[in-house]
C-alpha cells in the first residue's frame, strides 16, 4: 500500500515531465524548420544564387511554382529576421495547442495563400513567409473565439500581445510589402479555424471545491432548495387547475 501511495503521489510530476518533454520536442522541430530558411538564404548570399524564380508571379504559368516555394525565399536578411521569431513562436504554440490539426492548418495556409496571391495580387514578385505567419496568427485568434477553453485562450493572449499588429498589416501600407500575401494568409487561417476548431478535444474542466461539496449555506441553510422545489411544483399545480 505504501508503494502504491508513492506512485500515486508522483503522477502529477510524471505528467508535468511528459508535457515539458513534448514542448521541448516541438520547439526543437520548429527551430529546425525555420533554420532551413536561414540555410537557404545563406547559400543564396554565399554562392550568389538568384532565387527570384521561386517567387509568385501572378497570373503566369511559371509563377505557379511559387505557390510551393515562395515562403522559402526572402528579399533580405532583415526580411527573414522579421519572420523568424513569429514563425518560431506561433508555430510552436500551434503544435502545442492543436496537436492533431497543426499540419493541416499549416498546409492549408501555405497553399491557399499562394493560390490567392497568384490569382489576385499585383504584378510583382511575391516572396517571404509572412503570409504563413499571418495565417497562424488568425487561426489561433479565431479558433480560441470558438473553443473558449483555458488553453486556447491563453495561447491567443500570448500571441496577440506579441503580434496583435498583424490585424492591421493585412491592409496595404507600403508599396514594396506584399499585403496580398498577408491578407490571403489571414483568410486561410480563418477558414482553417472554421474547419478544424473542434478536432482537438477540449481539456478537462477542473471543478472548484465548492462545486464538489454539497453543503448548505451557513446563512440561509437549505431554503434555496425549498425555493427551487416550489418553482418546479408551481407549473404542475397550474396545469392541474386548468384541467379541472
Amino acid at each position: 500500500m505504501q508503494s502504491y501511495a508513492l506512485k500515486s503521489s508522483n503522477l502529477p510530476y510524471i505528467q508535468c515531465m511528459k508535457e515539458n518533454n513534448r514542448f521541448r520536442r516541438i520547439l526543437l522541430n520548429t527551430l529546425l524548420l525555420v533554420s532551413l530558411l536561414w540555410c537557404l538564404k545563406s547559400a543564396e548570399l554565399l554562392f550568389h544564387w538568384s532565387l527570384a524564380w521561386m517567387g509568385i508571379h501572378p497570373n503566369t504559368p511559371s509563377g505557379l511554382v511559387g505557390i510551393f516555394t515562395a515562403p522559402l525565399v526572402h528579399g533580405s536578411l532583415e526580411h527573414l529576421f522579421n519572420n523568424t521569431l513569429p514563425l518560431i513562436i506561433m508555430g510552436t504554440m500551434l503544435a502545442v495547442g492543436y496537436p492533431k490539426v497543426w499540419w493541416r492548418v499549416l498546409c492549408l495556409i501555405w497553399l491557399l495563400s499562394g493560390f490567392g496571391v497568384w490569382f489576385f495580387a499585383r504584378e510583382a514578385n511575391h516572396i517571404g513567409a509572412s503570409g504563413i505567419a499571418h495565417g497562424l496568427f488568425f487561426f489561433i485568434l479565431v479558433a480560441s473565439m470558438f473553443r473558449r477553453d483555458k488553453s486556447s485562450v491563453a495561447i491567443m493572449m500570448i500571441v496577440f500581445l506579441l503580434y496583435g499588429g498583424m490585424t492591421m498589416t493585412i491592409f496595404p501600407r507600403e508599396e514594396y510589402i506584399s499585403f496580398e500575401y498577408h491578407f490571403f494568409g489571414a483568410l486561410a487561417g480563418v477558414i482553417a479555424a472554421f474547419l478544424w476548431r473542434s478536432v482537438d478535444p477540449l481539456p478537462p474542466v477542473k471543478p472548484y471545491r465548492w462545486e464538489l461539496v454539497n453543503e448548505d449555506d451557513p446563512v440561509i441553510g437549505n431554503e434555496w432548495q425549498q425555493g427551487l422545489e416550489a418553482e418546479q411544483q408551481s407549473p404542475q399545480s397550474n396545469n392541474e387547475t386548468e384541467k379541472s
